[in-house]
């Protein structure tokens, strides 16, 4: 097969992604997100808190956008299903990739970003939690009283001190104040054409 059509092939695999669901929001019982969109704001905040650190960016986010990209063959696996289940994240991964000339690179960042060898991995993993932490104080800023111990948990699992920053301030912002409280409140008023 040639590369052509394998790339092809990795794109529909990667459109998968967009219909596989997170799957811990079934105990939290409210919020629901698919691996897609994870991994898209998880590359985000991976570039941006290593442009705080003055790490590499580029790096980090590519870690942080092919992170979950073997659920696309495994499924997306919580906290409970992992206690009982394994997956073989490398090995998806690696089959996905098969046939594609950057797989190696790929695959090296992926066995950076598991066995946590640069700072790199340590800020994509911090990006994983963040993404996360994020979605959480929507959920308590919407009602969800269990998000906050789900927040707590998260928190923990942070490394660097420039998440740990980050993830105070997120806890301490309403999540809707990024287009409710913009400069010219005027907007909100001028509903329906109302000018006066």
């Amino acid at each position: 097969m040639d590369e052509l059509k394998r790339l092809v092939d990795f794109f529909f695999e990667a459109g998968m992604l967009k219909k596989t669901p997170r799957s811990g929001y079934q105990f939290l019982g409210t919020g629901k997100e698919n691996v897609a969109e994870h991994s898209f704001r998880t590359a985000i905040i991976g570039f941006s808190l290593a442009k705080i650190v003055g790490a590499d960016a580029y790096k980090t986010a590519i870690m942080c956008l092919f992170h979950d990209f073997s659920e696309a063959r495994c499924g997306d696996f919580n906290y409970v299903n992992k206690i009982y289940n394994q997956a073989r994240s490398r090995d998806a991964l690696a089959d996905a990739l098969s046939g594609i000339h950057f797989s190696q690179e790929i695959l090296e960042l992926f066995d950076d970003l598991e066995n946590v060898l640069s700072v790199e991995a340590i800020l994509a993993h911090d990006a994983d939690q963040l993404d996360l932490i994020l979605n959480l104080k929507e959920e308590l800023d919407l009602g969800n009283q269990y998000a906050k111990k789900w927040i707590d948990c998260a928190v923990k699992r942070l490394r660097s001190k420039e998440a740990k920053i980050l993830a105070t301030q997120i806890i301490k912002t309403d999540h809707t104040d990024w287009w409710f409280q913009i400069k010219d409140s005027s907007w909100w008023e001028q509903k329906n054409g109302r000018k006066d």
